[in-house]
């Protein structure tokens, strides 16, 4: 049987740049598009021979926004995936598309070229709140894309939302949440709001235009999106995403189980082999690089077997569902209590940790306060 992993392909070009974004993204740079597009094609089939042995079970598109590129651009990008990759024939394809950039005929083009899976950047219902994010669109554009994206066939869409956002209340966080589910998207991520340093909205709150919110309404703005997902028929399979019955993110999920994946585009980060890495997050040098053979990994980090257990560890519990103890095994050779024994132990009795049917997992209260579960994993705290 072939090894399965993701591709993930960034495309780092936005009509205007959120005001929480740290990401690679900029607006303003439409001649470049047609060099980057080649560049992506170029580093796609160079590293094919890499994947040589593995089926491809997802592709996400992601940015910046994907969708500011032309369709026929888009879908260079999307064939060379196909001719030098073993794409599975149901594997789930993805591309983010932020509202304002979907109109009808490329929401068609969109599904004739081949994706079968719509990511959407909502993030608020009311337009005030859109307003102080540096949001491109209104409620009544994100209602009318998602429209078209409905009648051009697709049939798996994510809605991303965020709360704890500036000045914004419980109020209108149930308000969103009830308008969305009302659509009944496929597939809902809910967020909590992290202030970047070095983005416009973290100078806001550093010079107290805002404030940040207070830790008990946060939490219960996210309890209060469990509630009402769960009453809207979603189920929550990790901390932040709830989907309807067999909708899950594929590609998300091999994040979260710790898989190998490769990245590709400007700053695209990869896992692959114990390595993590990623392209160059400047855009003159990306395409310099490509130009000039081939792009080059950066900040890379060989992950030592204790850094691995513990990121298999920290990641996997973000699912609801937990770690099933016998894939640790399979993966690192040793039983997981043999290694984490005495932090389990420790957890459990916090009331923080549960095992059930052979799988560790977070309880309610250990949702809560998860990182610090997380932290109980790093090498620094374990004895080998």
């Amino acid at each position: 049987m072939k090894k399965e992993t993701g591709l993930y392909i960034h495309i780092p070009f936005c009509r205007q740049k959120c005001l929480y974004c740290d990401f690679p993204s900029f607006p303003g740079k439409e001649d470049y598009f047609p060099e980057y597009t080649q560049a992506v094609c170029k580093e796609l089939e160079q590293k094919a021979e890499m994947l040589r042995g593995w089926r491809i079970k997802s592709v996400f598109v992601g940015g910046g926004t994907p969708t500011m590129l032309s369709a026929d651009q888009l879908e260079s990008i999307l064939q060379t995936v196909f001719r030098c990759y073993d794409v599975d024939t149901e594997a789930e394809i993805t591309t983010e598309a932020n509202p304002g950039t979907l109109d009808l005929e490329l929401c068609k083009r969109l599904k004739q070229m081949g994706f079968n899976r719509l990511s959407m950047g909502v993030q608020a219902w009311q337009d005030a709140l859109l307003e102080r994010l540096g949001r491109i669109h209104t409620r009544q554009q994100f209602v009318r894309n998602f429209a078209n994206a409905r009648e051009a066939g697709f049939d798996n869409i994510n809605v991303d939302l965020m709360f704890a956002l500036p000045e914004q209340t419980l109020g209108e966080w149930e308000e969103t949440l009830h308008a969305i589910t009302a659509l009944q998207p496929e597939h809902i991520s809910a967020y909590s709001l992290i202030l970047e340093e070095g983005t416009p909205l973290y100078d806001l709150y550093e010079n107290g235009v805002y404030h940040e919110m207070d830790e008990e309404l946060d939490r219960a703005m996210y309890r209060t999106a469990v509630r009402i997902l769960e009453e809207e028929g979603y189920h929550q399979y990790e901390i932040s995403n709830f989907a309807k019955e067999r909708k899950e993110s594929r590609h998300n999920k091999l994040y979260w189980q710790d898989a190998w994946y490769p990245g590709f585009g400007l700053g695209a980060h990869s896992f692959w082999e114990g390595r993590r890495y990623h392209n160059s997050r400047d855009l003159e040098k990306y395409l310099r690089q490509m130009r000039e053979g081939n792009a080059r990994a950066e900040d890379v980090e060989i992950l030592s077997k204790q850094d691995q257990m513990a990121e298999f560890m920290f990641m996997g519990l973000r699912l609801t569902e937990g770690i099933a103890q016998t894939r640790f095994a399979e993966r690192f050779g040793r039983e997981m209590d043999q290694v984490y024994g005495a932090q389990i132990q420790k957890l459990r009795q916090a009331g923080l940790l549960e095992e059930t049917g052979g799988f560790l997992r977070l309880t309610e209260r250990g949702v809560d306060v998860s990182n610090q579960v997380f932290l109980e994993f790093l090498p620094d705290t374990v004895s080998s």
